[in-house]
């Protein structure tokens, strides 16, 4: 059990970028952005054939981040200057992506098992400081018979899912991040104030997609492959991450929704692994269980609010009736 969980922490912050990616486009610019599904994949599909062509780990990474920001610069030069429909635009360059992705990888599939990558890379540097040795044994001293071969990745990621979670946050609070957060509030207000919407929308989905693509790049090296078919349904990932996020932990802040994004990524990830132990879930169903995931994420908040409210009314109606039997 241990060890499943662990694997799921360790992918849900990989995929938490992702879900950062997904709360700019869908909760700061209030855009519903299905390019997602595309550029996840150039991500992880311009990281794999850099590698496999011997560029440096961390140039392919940084490479497919670049592809992943022009991908979604596209989408918004598709909706401000083409004047198409927000969601109809992304499915446009979803589908473009596909054929894109292909002509990236020149097959449906490439193996990075034999490559050396950003997280093999990592593992190495990792060995030479003992601390998996250290940590192992703290583990096995508190009863756990089977721990993990190397806490390198985890630890690694959890550094880097910190640094982007701060960097989006001073981003935010800048005079353009400010500027495409009020874009997405109210578009004729900002405006009005002289503000050229259109590129505050096409930069907020570039960075946007950016995000998006620097996870597919990690999750492509983390599980050695790319493949043309490993975006499909990540959007409702993404969303699902976001929604459980700020149902479990709040969204006062930019900071705190950030980390609330993250650790909604973890918990996804965690919910979907105990669910597949059950006996008559498989693997093919994790879409399912996904869907079922946001569709309770959705509705639970708003069963929450409505009883509260009932709670309230009973209250109100209990002191008016106290206070018109008093006046009697």
């Amino acid at each position: 059990m241990f060890i499943s969980m662990f694997g799921a922490v360790e992918s849900g912050i990989i995929y938490a970028i992702m879900a950062l990616g997904v709360y700019l486009s869908f909760r700061i610019l209030d855009f519903p952005d299905l390019t997602v599904d595309g550029s996840f994949v150039t991500g992880g599909a311009v990281a794999a054939i850099s590698i496999i062509n011997g560029t440096d780990p961390v140039t392919a990474t940084i490479l497919g981040t670049i592809a992943g920001f022009v991908a979604g610069s596209i989408t918004g030069v598709l909706h401000t200057k083409g004047k198409i429909n927000p969601l109809l635009s992304g499915i446009i360059m979803m589908i473009a992506l596909y054929s894109i992705n292909l002509r990236i990888m020149g097959r449906p599939n490439l193996s990075l098992l034999n490559e050396t990558t950003l997280f093999t890379q990592v593992e190495g540097f990792w060995k030479g400081t003992g601390f998996d040795q250290a940590l192992n044994g703290l583990m096995k001293t508190i009863g756990l018979a089977q721990v993990p071969s190397t806490w390198a990745i985890l630890i690694f990621m959890i550094f880097v899912s910190i640094l982007i979670k701060l960097l989006t946050d001073y981003f935010l609070k800048t005079e353009v991040g400010l500027a495409i957060r009020a874009t997405g509030d109210n578009q004729k207000m900002i405006r009005s104030l002289s503000a050229n919407t259109d590129t505050l929308i096409i930069l907020g989905l570039g960075v946007s997609n950016a995000f998006v693509a620097l996870s597919g790049a990690l999750v492509a090296q983390y599980g050695g492959f790319a493949d043309v078919g490993l975006g499909i349904g990540m959007i409702i990932t993404g969303l699902a991450s976001v929604i459980i996020g700020e149902a479990l932990f709040g969204k006062r802040t930019i900071a705190i929704t950030t980390i609330a994004v993250i650790g909604g990524a973890i918990i996804y990830r965690i919910v979907v692994t105990l669910a597949l132990r059950v006996e008559f879930l498989e693997t093919g169903d994790m879409k399912l269980i996904t869907a079922l995931l946001v569709v309770a994420a959705l509705i639970t908040p708003k069963i929450m609010k409505a009883q509260k409210e009932k709670k309230r009314r009973r209250q109100k109606r209990k002191e008016l009736n106290s206070s018109t039997a008093e006046g009697a």
